[in-house]
């Protein structure tokens, strides 16, 4: 009798057991299952055990994949089924029992994932939608879930060692090291101003003779440009000749002579012949060339008016515009190579010696002056020249590989390796770029395994992340 009713119970498990397996791998809802024992739904669900905690979520009755995080009933009238929390995922972490098999650490790791809570579930396809329950898409994917822990901070990603390979990402240690990097730009030769003069009188003068020098010419220190007279020198030449106010007087009168423009050639004249000239000669005050000639034979010149402009060019400076983005990489003193486009095959080197205090609001670039000694006189005013700065820093700083550096226009982002595939993303303040790296100043430290490559694919991983972490509290909230 007692081996009867054995045969009876293990045949009833084995029934119960292919019908689990034929609704797990065909589809075949709580119904099927119930036929085939010969038992209604209901007493086909008083056969499995009572599911313990809180409830997650409402299963259609009859198996079919249709959840609902409410109680819901089906279009006949019946009520879905609550599926609480030991009957989706088991919470509480159970060690091994005594003499059962050991489980290799994959199998470990499978059981540790399925231990976990799951927060909701999102889109296979990563678009901003998630869901309280079990869901497919459009296109019959299933929505992955998110469980807990993985959220500590919604902007992390955790990327599997499988897509890692796929997607290229790549890594690289933060460093201390020199950057360098060489800025080209252009730039047009310029007059030094320090080297200008503009020949003008200090008092009304009639111009008697002017020197056969033109615009262009070069003249050198000491050659004549030109005779005048002027009504008011005569009269202060006449009293510091005669002297007829003693000593202090005369040195007065010589002061007078010298504070109208006489030049002190002349002076020296007046005093030891005690006769004033009638016409006085004015002479070149430094090696040059004529810029402008503006004096005339006969000309009244009025105190002020520009009579020659003469420039030196033995030296010159050479203005280049550096884009804003390029001032960090530039200081004074930074070396330079100059490439003038009309005399190929020369080069020029000298040292930015100022960087102007303004940025032009249209072009968005700062002017840098260059000089450059120019003894033979080659390189001409308003010439276009080619400009290669040495920029960088010299000096080691925390620097990274420029691919780095995420820039979107309102912050710089860099990844950093956590290990186990999971991903930080640091806002960091830049210095100097080079041409390989770039300068960390704040927000990563020597040694931080930053990401190279497929940085990008991280960046909208993160941000998508981010994106459900707001939506998913939005919708806890009462």
């Amino acid at each position: 009798m007692r081996t009867g009713k054995f045969l009876i119970a293990v045949s009833s498990l084995a029934i119960v057991g292919g019908g689990g397996y034929l609704a797990g791998t065909k589809g075949i809802g709580d119904k099927e299952i119930a036929a085939l024992l010969g038992t209604s739904v209901a007493d086909a669900e008083m056969v499995k055990p009572m599911g313990t905690g809180a409830i997650v979520y409402y299963r259609d009755p009859d198996g079919r994949p249709m959840y609902s995080a409410k109680k819901r009933k089906t279009s006949d009238g019946r009520d879905y089924v609550a599926v609480r929390e030991s009957e989706d995922i088991s919470f509480a972490a159970t060690g091994p029992k005594a003499g059962s098999k050991p489980v290799s650490s994959t199998e470990t790791a499978e059981v540790a994932a399925s231990e976990r809570k799951v927060l909701y579930y999102r889109n296979p396809m990563g678009l901003p939608d998630t869901s309280k329950v079990p869901k497919k898409d459009s296109m019959g994917m299933d929505y992955i879930p998110v469980f807990e822990g993985e959220q500590t901070d919604t902007s992390s990603v955790k990327v599997s060692l499988g897509k890692l390979q796929r997607t290229g990402v790549k890594t690289a240690p933060a460093e201390l090291a020199s950057i360098s990097r060489k800025v080209h730009v252009p730039g047009t030769v310029t007059l030094d101003e320090r080297l200008i003069s503009v020949i003008s009188m200090r008092t009304d003068a009639f111009v008697d003779d002017v020197a056969s020098v033109t615009t262009g010419d070069r003249i050198v220190e000491g050659q004549k440009l030109f005779n005048f007279y002027s009504k008011e020198i005569a009269t202060a030449g006449a009293e510091f000749a005669a002297g007829r106010d003693g000593a202090r007087n005369d040195s007065g009168s010589a002061l007078r002579l010298k504070n109208l423009g006489v030049p002190g050639e002349v002076i020296n004249d007046i005093a030891a012949n005690r006769q004033v000239p009638t016409s006085i000669e004015y002479v070149s005050p430094r090696n040059g060339i004529v810029l402008e000639r503006m004096a005339t034979t006969g000309m009244m010149a009025k105190p002020g008016d520009p009579l020659f402009r003469i420039a030196d060019t033995s030296n010159v400076w050479v203005v280049a515009e550096v884009p804003e983005y390029d001032l960090a990489s530039v200081k004074v003193g930074s070396s330079v190579a100059v490439a003038v486009r009309s005399l190929a095959g020369r080069s020029f080197t000298g040292a930015i010696s100022l960087i102007y205090p303004e940025v032009e609001a249209q072009t968005r670039t700062t002017k840098v002056r260059i000089e450059l000694p120019n003894p033979e006189g080659l390189l001409l005013v308003n010439m276009y020249a080619d400009i290669e700065i040495e920029g960088g820093q010299p000096s080691p700083v925390v620097s990274v590989p420029t691919s780095a550096v995420i820039d979107t226009g309102d912050r710089r982002v860099v990844f950093v390796d956590k290990g186990e595939g999971r991903f930080e993303p640091r806002d960091v303040s830049v210095g100097v770029r080079g041409d390989r790296k770039t300068e960390i100043t704040k927000g990563i430290a020597v040694g931080d395994q930053v990401v190279v490559a497929a940085n990008f694919l991280l960046d909208a991983e993160s941000n998508l992340n981010s994106a459900l972490s707001s939506m998913t509290t939005e919708e806890q909230k009462p």
